[in-house]
């Protein structure tokens, strides 16, 4: 029988960028256009398996994913419901370049509360912009600690586009000795 564990991953970024149809692409394989905005903070679980290959041994890690509220007028409680997480997902909506803009900040503010955290950077509704569009985004993107980003992907919470691929790699990150 594999062992439980769980991992705390916050996700963060500007009002109204897909963060919760992210994760209930993910935890419930659902999508809906409605708009809800978050208040405050709504916890989802997940158990995922992972398989580490230098011990022949399979982990169930229930991943507790923290959707924060991305209005900016609640900033000051935000570095709480930071605590404890190993990991997050900063999600910017390529159609609002303001929400590419504050990716860095919410790095930042992650970071500043965990320091040996990992960011993920999901380009959130890539679906509804042109090819060549989103690589100019690719490019313009930079940030100061670029060492604790693991990747950047062009997500789509409606198509489902790369929305398993961040949480397992969050997954194996956190397992990771």
């Amino acid at each position: 029988m594999p062992s439980t564990i769980s991992k705390k991953i916050c996700m963060l970024g500007d009002f109204s960028v897909g963060k919760t149809s992210l994760i209930r692409r993910f935890v419930d394989r659902q999508f809906s256009d409605q708009y809800l905005s978050t208040v405050g903070v709504k916890i989802s679980r997940k158990t995922v398996e992972c398989q580490l290959a230098e011990q022949q041994k399979q982990v169930n890690l229930q991943l507790l994913i923290w959707d924060l509220e991305g209005n900016t007028k609640f900033k000051a409680i935000t570095p709480t419901y930071l605590q404890g997480a190993t990991t997050a997902v900063v999600v910017a909506d390529v159609n609002r370049q303001v929400t590419i803009e504050h990716i860095s900040d919410h790095i930042e503010c992650f970071l500043s509360v965990n320091p040996k955290g990992f960011v993920i950077v999901a380009l959130n509704k890539s679906d509804l912009l042109e090819k060549d569009k989103m690589e100019n985004i690719f490019d313009f993107i930079s940030f100061k600690n670029q060492d604790k980003v693991m990747a950047i992907y062009a997500t789509s919470a409606k198509t489902g586009l790369y929305v398993d691929e961040i949480f397992q790699k969050l997954a194996y990150q956190m397992i990771q000795p």
